[in-house]
């Protein structure tokens, strides 16, 4: 492909091709002459990562923590839904105007209403941090019941407060009989800090559906254990399709071809 190339890349402390697998999959499938890059910067460049954009005309950028936050205060305007939530993951540069958006809450609803409808769901979401707040963010957006259970209590009651979603005590998180769904937007199941399952297999029930966020391993040990015990589970790699689908459309203005972008996800994170 000749004539102009148009970039794309993300900025997180760690850069990883994830991300660039899936979205240059997707500018093959259309044609598209696109590239894109993962940078790795630290919060003291974040500024200067900023200003490049703008000067080089990269077209956007995703964003990693623990920039989704700091990098909302940086920019010209935010999508009414990122300044909602509070937190950016994806920067559009819109002919010198840096515009940040939020498709994190995006990527979790489209992965769970694959599973089933959302409006009237009783969704319990482990974790308090910039995930969770997407996550329950969007579930609330759907007409879901959603409450909030935190390993720090303090932590679940002042994102709850923020959302207006109800608050469970971590020790009353296996009281899953009450709920439709349960979402892992903790940390727990990552083999890099714990790969323990937040919840035990024998509080999981056959009508619940169980979504874990973590995508790496793809069968954590929430998802094995819901493999066995409940009616669905949905493992992270459907969170991340979904999500970087909506920045590759935010990007192109094309519909994203996502049989192309999964291809590439699962041969990363298989």
């Amino acid at each position: 492909m000749g004539g102009r190339i148009v970039l794309c890349g993300s900025l997180s402390r760690w850069a990883v091709t994830l991300g660039a697998a899936m979205h240059e999959a997707g500018y093959r499938a259309l044609g598209l002459n696109w590239r894109y890059v993962p940078f790795e910067i630290d919060e003291a460049r974040l500024g200067d990562a900023l200003s490049a954009m703008r000067t080089l005309g990269i077209r956007g950028f995703g964003v990693s923590m623990p920039f989704k936050l700091l990098v909302a205060a940086r920019l010209d305007k935010l999508e009414p839904t990122a300044g909602r939530i509070g937190a950016v993951n994806t920067i559009v540069n819109d002919e010198g105007t840096l515009v940040g958006h939020n498709t994190d809450w995006l990527g979790a609803v489209r992965a769970l209403e694959e599973a089933r409808t959302l409006a009237g769901a009783r969704v319990l979401v482990l974790g308090a941090g910039g995930a969770a707040r997407a996550v329950a963010f969007g579930l609330r957006e759907r007409g879901a019941f959603v409450s909030l259970s935190n390993r720090t209590h303090a932590r679940a009651l002042e994102l709850g407060g923020e959302l207006g979603v109800d608050v469970v005590a971590w020790e009353h998180r296996e009281r899953l009989q009450e709920f439709d769904v349960l979402v892992n937007a903790s940390s727990l199941g990552m083999n890099t800090i714990d790969p323990a399952s937040p919840v035990s297999e024998n509080a999981l029930h056959g009508d619940l559906v169980v979504m874990d966020i973590v995508y790496k391993p793809r069968d954590t040990e929430l998802i094995r254990a819901g493999k066995k015990r409940a009616s669905m589970t949905i493992d992270g790699g459907r969170m991340l399709l979904h999500q970087a689908a909506a920045q590759f459309e935010l990007y192109t203005q094309s519909p994203a071809p996502l049989q192309a972008m999964n291809a590439a996800l699962l041969a990363h994170i298989q």
